[in-house]
């Protein structure tokens, strides 16, 4: 009570000495006698009489000291400009509480987690701005997980509004891999390099507690599209590939394809690739999806074997033999042409698949089911896969479990007996194909099919599909697939899909992926859902802001240090902003005491 009372008194005091000259003598005296008594009762700890006078300077302040409109409009003004002024300083400088919105960093950070992000891990960022005050490039870490603003680059909806009233960027959180001056290749999976020194930094790339973390060089084989020229009869007869944000590729219908001059292969050290698919190790990857046998027989050159379902592999993306496409979007257009295999899966396939299923996190309401988001787009209700057995809530797949997510996030397992874990081959189908992005437009039944973000792979002679192995190198159907590769292979120009190996020195500096001085290679640890480098290019260094140090919610096995290389803290930018806070809250300490204290002056 004593410092509530306190807090009125001071805050009647100064309106008076404000306002007292526009006061009459007998309201002056009436004001200044009874803050005085209770100024007097303060200083005694005199609750009755704090209480009495508290009341009584507040009628008199109501009566004489009350403000006009026009002043509550001052004051709410100035209060909330000093709040946001505080407040943007804080979270552009020190730090910042964030909130994942999507999965695109499953599994280390998930939908609803919530992080304190420091600003000042690698420097002191200018606020609102894509620059920094001061920036020390030596305390970015590889694997390391950043924030980056979307500010001057190429990323569609990126607009937003701080505080709903200023203009800025969206923020991302990716994990950075790559840093200037490295050279480095996509293989099994992993990332392979060597630094601006020469220093293999492939184990660096490749720590043991990322082990459940695949990189891919791309997102779709065709990456993002531009049109440099109108259609023609309802036909786009050019067309640009855009990979990590370049120009990589000219598609044209008329005289075939090219590789265009790449900014990373600048360094005449570095001559430009021959194929497409060499760059970066493109070549080592398939897109994949799971067919039924009817499916798998309306294909171009259906499998010979019989199985249950078969893996359909698109690999080896070639310049050459182009053909016109219509892609979903109804256009016309040059397409690659494409190498593709089939894999016949049995029984215990199938069940090696569901084992290391993984989706992404979806509703499911009255049998429907949408991908989950914070902002949902609707789409047509034709295009929406059914669970009818499933009821209704927000669930997810990871690594072969089942979660039921909760309250603000709250994951729970599910019991096996659960309609989610149901293991037919025509539930397999649609997690596998549609499970990502939940629309029956990846159905490869249907004639406008997309390809799922799915990827198949080899290291080290095993056979990975989700990033876990189906075949191992001794594995009967694996010695079967791949002789039925390199025999496809003796019988023409055909490209066949096996393994290559982890690059050697000669191969990575020829193909290698090189970072531009002051550019950054950030991907997102859920590769088949991360809008990340692949996408919009390489990050520069004005554009890092900070990197998270705690998940603090929710509580769990994700409580705590994210999982990436431990950042030091005594460095100088930490120093200078964490000096400059305590100063400035030491100064503000002693002028709010001084301020504060009794007896007052002029009463």
């Amino acid at each position: 009570m004593l410092r509530k009372s306190k807090q009125i008194f001071f805050h009647i005091y100064r309106r008076f000495q404000r306002k007292r000259r526009h006061l009459s003598g007998d309201a002056q005296t009436e004001l200044r006698t009874c803050l005085k008594h209770l100024e007097t009762a303060l200083m005694n700890s005199d609750r009755a009489n704090v209480a009495l006078y508290t009341q009584q300077a507040k009628q008199l302040s109501a009566k004489y000291l009350k403000k006009s409109s026009f002043e509550q409009v001052i004051d709410l003004f100035l209060s909330l400009s000093f709040a946001l002024v505080i407040a943007i300083v804080v979270r552009q400088v020190w730090f910042e509480l964030y909130e994942i919105p999507t999965g695109s960093m499953r599994p280390t950070l998930k939908e609803q987690d919530r992080l304190v992000v420091s600003k000042t891990t690698f420097g002191i960022d200018f606020p609102l701005k894509a620059k920094h005050l001061y920036f020390d490039p030596s305390l970015v870490k590889r694997n390391g997980i950043v924030t980056m603003t979307s500010d001057q680059m190429d990323i569609p909806d990126a607009d937003t509004r701080y505080f709903y009233l200023f203009p800025g960027k969206k923020q991302f959180v990716k994990r950075l891999v790559g840093k200037p001056g490295d050279l480095l290749y996509f293989y099994g999976g992993k990332i392979y390099g060597f630094d601006a020194q020469g220093n293999d930094i492939s184990q660096e790339l490749q720590p043991d507690s990322l082990e459940l973390i695949d990189h891919i060089p791309f997102l779709r084989f065709e990456g993002q599209l531009s049109f440099p020229s109108p259609a023609v009869n309802n036909i786009y007869p050019t067309m640009i590939l855009h990979q990590m944000g370049e120009p990589v590729a000219l598609l044209s219908a008329s005289s075939g394809g090219k590789l265009l001059p790449l900014s990373m292969f600048h360094d005449e050290a570095f001559p430009m690739p021959k194929e497409y698919g060499s760059l970066w190790g493109i070549d080592n990857f398939a897109m994949t999806r799971l067919l039924s046998k009817e499916e798998a027989s309306l294909t171009g050159a259906p499998p010979t074997e019989d199985a249950i379902l078969y893996l359909e592999l698109t690999h080896h993306p070639r310049l050459d033999h182009l053909r016109l496409v219509r892609d979903f979007q109804g256009r016309l257009r040059p397409g690659f042409h494409y190498e593709v295999s089939y894999a016949p899966l049995g029984n215990q396939d199938i069940k090696t698949l569901f084992a290391n299923l993984y989706t992404a996190r979806f509703r499911v309401k009255n049998g429907m089911v949408t991908r989950y988001a914070m902002a949902p787009e609707p789409i047509p209700s034709q295009l929406v896969p059914r669970l009818p057995d499933v009821p209704d809530g927000t669930y997810e797949f990871y690594y072969g479990k089942a979660y039921r997510i909760g309250w603000q996030g709250i994951a729970t397992a599910l019991p096996q007996n659960h309609p989610l874990y149901l293991q037919t081959p025509e539930r397999l189908l649609l997690w596998f194909n549609l499970g990502l992005d939940f629309n029956n437009l990846y159905k490869p039944s249907n004639h406008t099919a997309l390809s799922p973000n799915r990827y198949t792979y080899f290291r080290d002679g095993n056979f990975f599909v989700m990033g876990q192995p189906l075949w191992s190198k001794q594995d009967p159907s694996l010695n079967s697939f791949v002789e039925k590769e390199k025999a496809l292979a003796t019988s023409g120009s055909y490209l066949p899909f096996i393994d290559s190996g982890p690059p050697s020195k000669e191969l990575l500096g020829m193909y290698g992926l090189k970072i531009p001085p002051k550019k950054y290679l950030l991907l997102g640890d859920n590769h088949a859902m991360s809008g990340d480098s692949r996408v919009f290019g390489l990050v520069p260094e004005g554009n890092l802001r900070g990197a998270p140090n705690l998940i603090f919610w929710p509580y769990g096995k994700q409580w705590g240090p994210p999982n990436q290389p431990s950042y030091p803290w005594l460095t100088l930018p930490n120093i200078i902003v964490w000096t400059l806070a305590l100063v400035i809250f030491t100064i503000w300490t002693m002028i709010h005491r001084r301020r504060t204290r009794l007896p007052v002056k002029e009463l």
